[in-house]
Parts: structure tokens; C-alpha cells; sequence
């Protein structure tokens, strides 16, 4: 069930950092699986330095966080790689 918390969160957060930060949208579709990797990379990471967040809500958190940074990240990459 965390796992699919994780990669829901993760989903949410990059396309709210996509809505956010226009610049680096990637489009709904690709925001969503940007964001439910970084999700999913981003509880793990929070799980391997037993960081705990007080459970659910943690979870959502670090998820989303990481679907937003993720989202980010690669639509940096994408812009870089246009302008070359």
C-alpha cells in the first residue's frame, strides 16, 4: 500500500511543480511519470536512510518532494539540451 501512496505522490508532485514552473513541464503525461519515479526513488531514499516522517503523511511528503525535484531535474536537462 505504501508503494502505491509513493508513486500517487509522486505523480501529484511533479505535476504540480510542472504547473508550478512552467519552464520545466514536460506535459501532464510526462510529468506524471517523471513524477511517479521520483516517487518512488524518493520513498526509497527516505526508507535506506531510516528517515521516518510519521508514517502516511511522511510518505506523501517525501514522495511528492521527490516527484517535484525529479520533475525538475529532468526538464532542466531537457531545456539545457535544447538550447545546444
Amino acid at each position: 500500500m505504501e508503494l502505491i501512496i509513493s508513486l500517487l505522490s509522486g505523480a501529484v508532485g511533479g505535476n504540480l511543480a510542472g504547473a508550478l514552473l512552467k519552464k520545466f513541464s514536460l506535459g501532464t503525461l510526462w510529468n506524471s511519470v517523471v513524477g511517479i519515479l521520483g516517487g518512488g526513488l524518493g520513498a526509497q531514499l527516505l526508507g535506506m536512510l531510516d528517515i521516518d516522517i510519521s508514517g502516511i503523511i511522511g510518505n506523501i511528503a517525501g514522495s511528492g518532494v521527490g516527484g517535484a525535484v525529479l520533475m525538475v531535474i529532468v526538464g532542466l536537462i531537457k531545456s539545457a539540451m535544447g538550447k545546444s
